[in-house]
């Protein structure tokens, strides 16, 4: 069954558009009750380095930024144990350049004992979500067509299509065998989005349980 619709931007008439100037994402602020931990972290997994340092906040980047995380630890934050059934961020997200370097991450953190909570071939990306020391999830991926104009093009004409709307789950040591062995990222690419690469059961994306009537969205 299609979930295409009509958006609900279709009918605005774009002369009556003012222009808007487009900011470039810079950074996410985090709470948390952690610091610590989270600074180790996120330098462990993205690469991040203090750039400055204070009892109730830091602030890290891992280019040229002034800075790309911020994490604040005030009296009267307290961890959230039901974080998955409350709105909020569901995740940050953080692009390689190729799958290459996504593999290499892959396995120099597993080597440091760090997982991925989930990993799906969405399509439009290749993503692998690990959870850091507060449960926030941050997703390292590659673009499924090395070219943004390609995958852009992918989201506003085929993405709703899809069989299953949010991809196929993956396991990362079998695209990193597959990889290994001498394919090349498009035929992985192909094959995960195929469900080759399965793990066989569905990736945990820290969301409520959907209803036992919903349709499936994720191909395992």
């Amino acid at each position: 069954m299609s979930l295409a619709t009509e958006s609900p931007l279709s009918a605005v008439d774009e002369r009556a558009k003012p222009h808007v100037a487009v900011p470039t994402l810079h950074h996410v602020n985090l709470k948390t009750t952690r610091k610590d931990e989270m600074i180790a972290w996120y330098q462990t997994v993205v690469g991040a380095q203090v750039l400055c340092h204070h009892p109730a906040f830091t602030f890290l980047s891992n280019d040229a930024a002034n800075h790309r995380i911020a994490l604040m630890q005030v009296p009267g934050i307290v961890e959230d144990p039901d974080r998955i059934h409350h709105d909020g961020m569901h995740h940050s997200a953080w692009e390689y350049t190729s799958f290459e370097e996504l593999n290499d991450t892959y396995l120099r953190l597993r080597q440091e004992g760090i997982l991925p909570v989930a990993c799906v071939d969405h399509g439009c990306t290749l993503s692998y979500y690990y959870a850091d020391p507060d449960g926030n999830l941050v997703e390292l991926q590659v673009d499924g067509f090395g070219a943004w104009e390609q995958s852009h093009r992918w989201m506003v004409e085929e993405a709703i299509n899809q069989e299953f709307l949010v991809g196929a789950a993956v396991d990362p040591d079998k695209l990193a065998q597959a990889h290994a062995s001498g394919l090349s990222f498009a035929e992985i690419h192909a094959k995960a989005n195929a469900g080759e690469y399965s793990t066989g059961q569905l990736p945990d994306l820290r969301l409520p349980a959907p209803p036992p009537d919903a349709p499936p969205i994720i191909r395992v």
